[in-house]
């Protein structure tokens, strides 16, 4: 036996020992009893343990890594990592006494890498090596994080004067496919490089998870990051729908250790995974090829715990532990609307909110099509400053009087001035929350806007030059008063009497 691992030993090619840097040796060796979709079944190999590592020894003298996964009695159960073409029936398996461990720090930072760390973009390795974390780690307990208390702008001005989002918090994604769900994550990444470009505030470096798309979509993705200027601060770790099941299933996770070197070194960082609905796929995949029980919609009884153990990486932390934060943007795709099947309502459980994208709104042309009666923060006002509490709050109110009586008033044909004057300022609010595709707001552009709009000032603008006298009368703010604008929104300490002179110099001319 010892002999036979000398001799593998010395068959290792320097390629495979670049891609895996652990080599350590056990003296546990096995054989496949069994290979097909990925699955292999290895006997021989008893004191293995869940999760850990497996060198499978192909015929051309390299290895292939596989994921240990079931534990039975006289066999174990694991996924290849990769494509299983080289794997065959009778070939030696060695253990690691290791788990699964991705590059993370700047030497991934604006890269494309896959959930092995594996470089794509075709640029090369860096030149130095970056540390190395484990992908599966245990969540911050309670006492390790703080309430979430500052915002995350999104520079999305629904989502920002209605349902913000706070450094820390996990707001969920949710809507059928085709009505936005990538482009407003995208968009968020977009903006947080205005911070990275400022410097006054305390930058978020972000992590996009493509887990499933097709490659022709995430070039579009990252050209589109590069060409702005956001892949300095962004890391795209990529397992497409050409993937196999394994790769998929690792992806998030190989995401969150990325995104959580940042926030335990006291710094900010984003995740979006887009989307955790074909991680459950390929999970229920893999399981199902393992013989796992299936339960409901086929899907095994742990694939909650799938995402929940993933989504409480996401935390505020307290401040003796650096006060870093890692927020999360998970995404999850619906069918025909239906947020009661078994994974949304799964992932609605765990995060501290949703916004909900409707497919209705989307084709009538309002973009994001975010539905305001079903989208909610759990953290709300929470993750504003005074300032923008004092002006969404009437936002909110408006926008919800104006859904009750739009209900009602298409059945009845003599409405009194009243409601004719709520019907059309809840059609210009609708109007003015509109936003074109990757152009995000600044903070200051968002509150000075829906403060005039609030304020009457929009009131008598034809509703199809409401959004170029809108972008006209940003333009024409002057640098001092968006200046002072952006001060009073970091301190928090402004009231709307502020704006007043804001008010006089946008004043849009009709």
């Amino acid at each position: 036996m010892n002999r036979v691992k000398k001799t593998l030993k010395e068959q290792v090619s320097s390629s495979a020992r670049t891609v895996y840097k652990d080599t350590s040796w056990t003296n546990e060796v096995g054989f496949v009893r069994s290979v097909a979709d990925g699955i292999i079944k290895v006997s021989g190999v008893r004191r293995v343990a869940a999760g850990e590592l497996l060198r499978v020894w192909v015929q051309s003298g390299d290895f292939v890594i596989a994921l240990a996964l079931n534990l039975e009695r006289d066999e174990v159960g694991g996924v290849v990592l990769g494509r299983d073409s080289e794997v065959r029936q009778g070939d030696l398996v060695t253990t690691t006494d290791s788990l699964m461990t991705i590059e993370v720090g700047p030497s991934v930072q604006g890269r494309v890498i896959d959930p092995l760390g594996r470089f794509l973009d075709g640029v090369g390795s860096p030149t130095q090596q970056g540390d190395r974390s484990l992908l599966e780690v245990n969540a911050p307990g309670i006492l390790a994080r703080r309430s979430v208390f500052q915002p995350l702008h999104t520079g999305i001005k629904v989502v920002d004067s209605l349902t913000p989002v706070g450094r820390g918090q996990r707001e969920l994604i949710i809507g059928d496919r085709q009505v936005g769900k990538t482009t407003l994550a995208v968009d968020t990444i977009i903006r947080q490089g205005q911070d990275h470009l400022e410097g006054g505030t305390a930058p978020v470096y972000c992590v996009y998870v493509s887990i499933g798309q097709k490659r022709s979509t995430l070039v579009q993705i990252v050209q589109g990051l590069r060409r702005r200027g956001c892949m300095g601060y962004t890391t795209i770790v990529a397992a497409t729908a050409s993937e196999p099941a394994s790769l998929l299933y690792l992806a998030p996770y190989a995401g969150a250790a990325v995104a959580e070197w940042y926030r335990d070194r006291g710094q900010h960082s984003l995740i979006v995974y887009d989307d955790l609905s074909k991680q459950a796929v390929a999970y229920r995949e893999m399981s199902l090829l393992l013989r796992r029980p299936p339960g409901r919609e086929a899907y095994p009884g742990d694939v909650f715990y799938l995402h929940s153990r993933l989504l409480e990486r996401s935390a505020k932390l307290a401040d003796n532990l650096g006060g870093g934060s890692l927020t999360a943007l998970p995404v999850v795709e619906t069918q025909a609307g239906d947020v009661s099947a078994y994974i949304p309502t799964n992932v609605i459980s765990i995060t501290d909110g949703q916004i909900f994208l409707e497919t209705e709104l989307f084709y009538r042309g309002i973009r994001p099509a975010m539905n305001p009666g079903l989208s909610v923060s759990r953290v709300g006002s929470a993750a504003q400053t005074s300032l923008m509490k004092k002006i969404s709050g009437s936002l909110k109110l408006e926008l919800a009087q104006f859904r009750e009586v739009a209900a009602f008033s298409q059945f009845g044909s003599d409405l009194d001035d009243a409601t004719k004057r709520l019907l059309e300022r809840g059609g210009r609010l609708t109007e003015l929350l509109k936003q074109r595709k990757a152009q995000p707001f600044d903070p200051e552009e968002v509150a000075c806007s829906i403060y005039l709009a609030t304020r009457g000032h929009f009131d008598d603008c034809d509703l199809a030059d409401l959004s170029s006298v809108e972008y006209n009368t940003l333009d024409n703010l002057t640098t001092p008063a968006l200046e002072g604008l952006r001060a009073y929104l970091t301190t928090g300490s402004a009231t709307l009497a502020d704006l007043e002179v804001l008010s006089l110099l946008a004043r849009p001319k009709v």
